[in-house]
């Protein structure tokens, strides 16, 4: 919770796996761990009021002013109007940003409580809603883009709980203060010159250019380039106007998926069920088969007769063996393209096949199973590089070095390899490292 799209921590990572098309908000760069896009989530995070914001450093603020002239005279030099650079020297720099910028989460969420907030029954119910109301341009944007009406629906309901919460900090003081004190300095200073730029354009004034604090914004929670890239007038009122229009929004969001390579004629893919004696270790986004190949191996639909035919499909299992496993496509790949996380793409999947009636997945989470904290994350990775099963920095992450490591050290005791972090894998750890 987007065609020109919340923590910049792994914002090059994000920027790679994008091949080069922007993700639509900086918050879609960030952990796949943390997926965001829980509108309540943000509303939280986002709420910018003055008992909230600590006291702002007074270095910071001398040091502002200095960025803010320094600032000018780039914006200058990049061609920007009167108006704009006059605007420039209104910027405000808001601690609380920083604040939020910085905070690392204690636990690393499993995915089935993010899946139970983002594909509640509520936003579920509220989203055939919003496709009734809004099939017309749904169907429009998708005959022009080829993306289906409901995923429009699901990434908008996922991103703003269907405009309902857009966010409320204004862009250009929080991009200003990312660039002046923020991790991602360059990223956020070239958002935002992009910003300002929106703003000569005239489609929106700055009254209006709010949404997190990270610099995502409107329906769809783009990125100023992002915006500036994708976004398309979908009212036809010659403006394009993210915040205000539901068409602009929509078409928007299909504009984007659309460049990032959706194909028409393909599902996302589907839950599926995996026979006893299958090979964890083949599970990942990085082993890609055909829907044959993949039913040669026992992979068989949950529902239906027939695996669809998808080319270079990947089965994940995104909770191991205990978990739902799905096939997915490259589809699935493109929604990861918009927030590069597997839990928030599967979100957007599960959730767009809920509103068009198909059924819920029917598989069982291991919800007994503890959520580890970030600490123990980091511990087990320091303890799988002692012992030789590399995976890399320890971060806290739970990525693909680490789940590639864990399934080296659960061949070597025997059990499933796949790859799912857990208390008692950890435990495991200590005690052979005793």
């Amino acid at each position: 919770m987007l065609p020109p799209l919340l923590l910049l921590v792994l914002l090059c990572a994000g920027l790679a796996g994008c091949q080069g098309l922007t993700p639509p908000r900086a918050e879609a760069a960030s952990s796949a761990a943390t997926p965001v896009g829980s509108p309540s989530a943000d509303a939280a995070a986002t709420a910018m009021t003055d008992e909230a914001a600590p006291a702002v450093r007074p270095e910071a603020v001398g040091d502002f002013d200095d960025w803010r002239r320094d600032f000018r005279r780039l914006a200058s030099d990049e061609g920007l109007g009167e108006a704009a650079l006059a605007r420039i020297d209104a910027l405000r720099y808001l601690p609380r940003v920083i604040e939020l910028d910085r905070r690392q989460p204690e636990f690393v969420r499993p995915i089935w409580e993010y899946l139970d907030g983002a594909v509640s029954t509520n936003r579920v119910s509220t989203g055939r809603d919003r496709l009734v109301a809004h099939r017309r341009t749904a169907e429009r944007a998708e005959e022009r883009y080829g993306v289906p009406a409901e995923v429009l629906v699901a990434i908008w309901g996922i991103e703003s709980s269907y405009g309902g919460y857009q966010g409320e900090v204004s862009t250009l003081d929080a991009l200003a203060t990312l660039a002046h004190d923020g991790r991602r300095r360059d990223f956020a200073r070239g958002e935002l010159l992009a910003a300002l730029r929106i703003l000569e354009a005239g489609d929106v004034p700055a009254e209006r250019m709010v949404g997190s604090w990270a610099g995502a914004m409107g329906h769809p929670q783009f990125l100023p380039s992002s915006y500036l890239a994708h976004a398309v007038d979908g009212d036809g009122d010659g403006r394009r106007d993210i915040w205000g229009s539901v068409p602009d929004a929509l078409t928007s969001i299909a504009a984007y998926l659309a460049e990032a390579g959706w194909r028409a004629d393909e599902p996302w893919g589907l839950e599926v069920a995996l026979p006893d004696d299958f090979d964890y270790s083949l599970t990942g986004d990085t082993t890609r088969r055909s829907a044959d190949d993949w039913a040669a191996r026992g992979v068989r639909p949950r529902a239906g007769e027939a695996l669809p035919a998808l080319d270079e499909a990947a089965l994940i299992a995104p909770a191991g063996a205990r978990g739902p496993a799905f096939l997915v496509g490259h589809n699935f790949r493109v929604i990861r393209r918009y927030n590069n996380a597997t839990s928030y793409a599967l979100a957007v999947a599960t959730l767009g096949d809920a509103i068009d009636g198909r059924p819920a997945v029917q598989g069982d989470w291991p919800r007994e199973e503890p959520a580890l904290k970030r600490t123990q994350v980091l511990e087990l990775q320091r303890r799988l590089n002692a012992r030789g099963h590399e995976v890399g920095e320890a971060d806290g992450i739970l990525g693909p070095n680490t789940r590639r490591g864990l399934r080296a050290f659960q061949r070597e005791i025997g059990v499933t390899p796949d790859g799912f972090a857990t208390l008692g894998l950890l435990e495991r750890l200590r005690e052979v490292g005793s």
